[in-house]
C-alpha cells in the first residue's frame, strides 16, 4: 500500500506537539530554577511534592506519546502501543491532579492551564485512533 500523504503530516505535526511536553518534563527535572522560576512558589511546590508514581505516570504519558509520534513515522504499528501507555500516562497524571488539589488546582494553574489539559488528552485520544486506524488499513505495519 502507498503511504498516505497525512501520515507524513500527522507524525510531524504530532512529534513537534509532543516536543513540547517533553520540553517541559526535562526543563522541569533539569532545569532548576531557570525554568521553575517563572512560576509560583505554591506551582513550585506542587511540583516539587510529586510522589514517585505520579513521577512515573508523567514521564509515561510524556515520553510515549514522543516516542508514538516517532514510529508514525517509520510506519510502525506500535505506535499505537504507544500512544495507549502515554494515554494511560496521562489517565495517572490526572489522577495525582485530582488528589493532590481538586478544584484548588484551577485556582493555582489557571482556567487556561486546565483546558490546555483537556486539549492534551484529546490530542492524545485522536493519536491514539490515527495510529489505530493506520494499522488496519496496513499503512502501520
Amino acid at each position: 500500500m502507498k503511504t498516505p500523504w497525512h501520515i507524513w503530516v500527522v507524525g510531524i505535526l504530532s512529534l513537534l506537539w509532543n516536543a513540547g511536553g517533553a520540553f517541559d518534563w526535562v526543563m522541569a527535572h533539569f532545569a532548576g530554577e531557570s525554568y521553575m522560576g517563572m512560576m509560583t512558589e505554591e506551582q513550585r511546590a506542587w511540583y516539587q511534592d510529586f510522589p514517585a508514581w505520579a513521577e512515573v505516570f508523567w514521564a509515561l504519558g510524556v515520553w510515549g506519546a514522543v516516542i508514538g509520534s516517532l514510529l508514525i513515522l517509520v510506519k510502525s504499528r506500535f505506535a499505537v502501543g504507544a500512544f495507549a501507555l502515554s494515554i494511560i500516562g496521562l489517565i495517572g497524571n490526572s489522577v495525582h491532579s485530582v488528589l493532590s488539589m481538586g478544584n484548588a488546582l484551577v485556582d493555582m494553574m489557571g482556567p487556561g492551564a486546565m483546558l490546555f489539559n483537556l486539549a492534551i488528552i484529546i490530542v492524545a485520544i485522536a493519536l491514539w485512533a490515527y495510529a489505530k486506524r493506520m494499522t488496519a488499513r496496513g499503512v502501520l505495519r
